[in-house]
């Protein structure tokens, strides 16, 4: 029995539909396709409020959705291309595979969001393992059909080649989810952009790319119209599609984007001996449902896609920012497409046939075309210049038309029900005997005509882009750089690049009366911004992003500076002068915002009020070193408010959530392992300074979203500083990302207590603002904290007991300002500091100690015992810096 034969008929005339239910089993198959697509549009809806949301999106898309559909797709096809059909029995199997593949993809989440790599590890081995067991279990299926047909004197299948194809797109994944592991553990830092491409190149180009190929071959013709489509070249297809993935993987691993870029081009050859026979059949049939028309936009993202990818490998460099900017041509426009308009006409034909799919089918074309033209229209204005607002506003719309997949779906089924009742009700009357009495399906209501539909599609994309910018033009009052003088009617546009901590150019002339646009472009590896004095900004732009200001008519000078904080000071500065301006003039006519990147004066600080009741310092005690010898550790990037002296709040930059991250303890030789993931709005990293390790990899920069894992081996001893190294470094460091780490000495002797503290400096901006990098850069602090806060242990002091022995550990993070560590009323006898004894308690002279002279980025430590009961004040004996808060006090009892 050939393909056509096992189509099920849905045309008037057709043989009397089957009036049962669907099989059981694609039911219960279907399930988890429901429920991670009401997942996905409830992560979509969040999204701006998840910052991790965009790899969520990415995951359950991918695997939620796609995986289970083809997991789907290519067992119930390949069953009707072959002729032969499994027996019930073995349908249990079927389901289990796909919950299984569920269960992982729930484990794999669980890990990613928890960052614990073995429980991620356990999903991905969940999901490429079920994966696997499909390729053997399709691969079996065809033998079988094979020896069936054999049996019954007929020859192969006619549409056989499709399932091999399914056969060898299940197969890929499985290496997929493996590249996707060692991209989570870190394993792949050194070339994570060969392992990101290889990622992509198995998971969305073999795994999606091979299946969809499989499904057209045979289903695409047919949702055009045509009745039979010969393409001898598809086995020629099934070698040219793998051979070309395996040599885009070897070029990505290789770190050969030439070699990764010709197996691109290979790839993009194999679908062209897919799609071209279909273009006559395109030409006399055009798309005319739903499901055609979203097939055909897949197709041709596809291949945009495929070409853009060839640009993005032959002209630059080899980096995640610019492998990773393609996601969404190939996940919205080519993958979001194909699912939906695959589910549009399968969904139906699953239903019962004749009048049943026709009704579901009916329901599924509701605003089709509507449907179609928001989406594509929506896309490909979101890859223009535009502001940020308006691309919020084209992706809610663009999401809202997939979304309404989902309503659809359900009116589809229900319409089909109904049908399907009707027929049975009709088939159990006495007198159903002829064909000719069964019921047909309702007509459908007559929607909308496409020219209204298109005309709709267009008001809606107009609408949502001009309100948007109307939006995006109210953030800040825009103040006219013209002047006086009288418009020339030229228009000059001039393209501005951040590159490094510069813009390019730094300065742009224009004649006066002109009319300036910039288009400003991120070849930077961290988040930038242009901000002009007059008003206007870009918004954040990602590396690889681009915006466009229109300046106006320009008539003075205007600056212009990357708002985030410490850039400005680092020299990210656009001068735009008209000609005749003195060099020395730019901004004088205009308002400056504060050197912060915000605006307002700094809040009042009286380090005599108390904080609030609730307040909690900081505990100083530092546990022993564990007893293992590999450590690991999660630090979480975050940007949020904290308070950093009473009723002083300010924007801080932490490691887990603290100005000051976790402090590390271990002995020498101890491995330390630590997982950083950035989930701020801005590129940030980390600098341990106890491990040696090249800079180039363990202390790049990451962008939001991203991240990294750091190993060193504590191969000295002593108190270390880590810290963002991300600049400007002193900025990053002074808003709290810096903290200690402690590799014991072997001779530690016993005491009573150890406590830590690390003193730092703040430079106040505005009220709840962020951090004046202008004050860090002038190396004006006004706070000098031990552990974060100003004075914390005078408002909740320390207790000890006379007779008590402590271990002060002490470490200067600066970044500026040095420390002279002296406990009021008490000697020191023993005194560490950068790696060697200064001092010890059994010292033949009977020297002792008074102060701890550290440097920025220099640590030790002091022992002392208490003989009398009191109150002891500890602080750094460089007066006006224990005044501006770095002091505290142990009360002795």
């Amino acid at each position: 029995m050939n393909a056509a034969a096992q189509q099920t008929p849905t045309g008037p005339g057709s043989a009397k539909p089957d009036t049962r239910r669907p099989r059981s089993w694609h039911q219960r198959a279907g399930m988890p396709v429901r429920v991670w697509m009401v997942v996905l549009i409830g992560i979509g809806l969040t999204h701006f409020a998840l910052p991790e949301s965009r790899w969520l999106i990415v995951h359950v898309f991918t695997i939620g959705l796609v995986a289970n559909s083809i997991l789907v797709w290519s067992q119930t096809l390949a069953e009707r291309f072959l002729g032969y059909h499994l027996p019930p029995e073995r349908r249990l199997v079927q389901l289990l595979r796909i919950y299984t593949l569920n269960l992982g993809l729930l484990v794999t989440i669980v890990g990613m969001l928890a960052v614990l790599w073995p429980v991620t590890l356990v999903g991905a081995v969940l999901i490429g393992t079920v994966v696997a067991w499909h390729a053997w279990a399709l691969a079996r299926l065809i033998v079988e059909a094979q020896r069936h047909r054999h049996a019954e004197g007929q020859g192969p299948a006619e549409n056989a080649i499709s399932a091999w194809f399914f056969v060898a797109s299940a197969c890929l994944l499985p290496f997929g989810a493996a590249a996707g592991v060692l991209l989570a553990y870190g394993f792949a830092d050194p070339q994570q952009a060969g392992f990101l491409l290889t990622h992509q190149a198995l998971n969305v180009l073999g795994f999606l790319g091979l299946a969809t190929a499989g499904v057209l071959l045979v289903m695409y013709p047919r949702l055009l119209g045509a009745t039979q489509v010969r393409n001898r070249r598809r086995p020629y297809a099934l070698v040219v599609l793998p051979t070309a993935i395996a040599v885009i993987c070897a070029g990505a691993l290789a770190d050969l984007p030439v070699l990764a870029a010709a197996g691109v081009g290979l790839y993009l050859a194999g679908w062209l001996l897919i799609v071209v026979p279909f273009v006559p059949v395109a030409l006399r049939h055009p798309p005319d449902s739903y499901a055609s028309a979203s097939i055909s936009a897949a197709l041709l993202w596809l291949l945009g896609s495929l070409v853009a990818y060839l640009v993005v490998l032959l002209t630059g460099p080899f980096e995640v920012t610019r492998l990773s900017l393609l996601s969404m041509w190939f996940l919205a426009g080519f993958a979001g497409q194909l699912l939906l308009g695959v589910m549009s006409h399968l969904l139906p034909t699953l239903m019962g046939g004749g009048p049943v799919t026709a009704a579901g089918a009916a329901e599924m074309n509701r605003w089709w075309l509507w449907r179609v033209l928001v989406i594509n229209g929506g896309l490909v204005l979101w890859l223009l210049p535009l502001g940020s607002w308006a691309k919020v506003g084209l992706s809610s719309l663009v999401m809202l038309a997939f979304i309404l997949f989902l309503p659809i779906m359900i009116l589809s089924a229900r319409a089909a029900m109904q049908v399907r009742r009707a027929l049975a009700a009709e088939a159990d009357a006495p007198d159903s005997d002829s064909d000719a009495d069964a019921p047909s399906a309702p007509a459908p209501k007559p929607g909308p005509q496409r020219g209204l539909q298109s005309v709709a599609a267009a008001a809606a994309l107009a609408l949502v882009v001009s309100v948007a910018t109307a939006l995006g033009g109210s953030d800040a009052a825009v103040i006219d750089a013209s002047g006086s003088v009288a418009p020339t009617g030229k228009t000059e546009t001039v393209q501005v690049d951040a590159v490094g901590m510069r813009f390019t150019p730094e300065t742009i002339t224009v004649a006066p009366g002109d009319r300036l646009i910039l288009t400003v472009t991120n070849k930077a590896d961290q988040v930038h911004d242009l901000v002009l004095e007059t008003g206007q900004s870009t918004g954040r732009l990602a590396p690889g992003a681009s915006a466009t200001i229109d300046v106006g008519v320009v008539g003075r000078a205007i600056e212009g500076w990357c708002s985030i904080v410490g850039h400005r000071q680092q020299g990210m500065v656009l001068h735009i002068r008209t000609t005749g301006d003195a060099p020395d003039t730019g901004g004088s006519g205009g308002h400056q915002m504060d050197m912060s990147g915000g605006s307002g004066a700094a809040p009042p600080v009286d380090l005599m009020d108390e904080p609030g009741p609730g307040f909690v310092a900081r505990d100083p005690r530092l546990a022993p070193a564990p007893a293992e010898n590999t450590h690991k550790y999660t630090f979480t990037v975050t940007e949020g408010p904290g308070e950093v002296a009473p009723g002083v709040r300010q924007t801080l930059w932490t490691y887990n959530g603290t100005a000051m991250g976790p402090t590390l303890r271990g002995k020498r030789g101890d491995v330390f392992e630590i997982t950083l993931v950035n989930n701020g709005t801005m590129a940030h990293s980390i600098d341990f300074h106890a491990g040696m390790v090249s800079p180039d990899t363990n202390m790049r920069d990451i962008n939001p979203g991203e991240r990294l894992v750091y190993r060193f081996t504590a191969v000295r001893t002593g108190i270390w500083l880590y810290h963002c190294a991300t600049m400007p470094m002193p900025v990053h460091l002074a808003a709290g990302m810096f903290g200690a780490v402690v590799i014991d000495p072997p001779d530690l002797s016993p005491v009573d207590a150890e406590y830590l503290f690390t003193q730092s400096e703040w430079y106040l901006g505005p009220d709840g603002g962020p951090i004046d990098a202008a004050k860090v850069a002038a190396g004006v602090p006004d706070l000098v904290m031990f552990n974060g806060y100003a004075n914390q242990y005078v408002y909740r002091p320390l207790r000890a007991k006379v007779g008590d022995r402590l271990r002060l550990w002490v470490l200067d993070a600066g970044p500026n300002e040095p420390l002279s560590f002296h406990v009021i009323g008490t000697l020191f006898d023993t005194v560490y500091s950068e790696g060697a004894y200064q001092l010890r308690r059994d010292d033949p002279l009977g020297g002792g100690s008074q102060a701890l002279g550290l440097l920025p980025a220099q640590g030790g430590f002091v022992e002392l015992t208490f003989t009398e009961p009191g109150t002891y004040t500890f602080l750094n004996h460089r007066m006006f810096d224990s005044d501006r808060g770095a002091m505290g006090e142990i009360i002795v009892d």
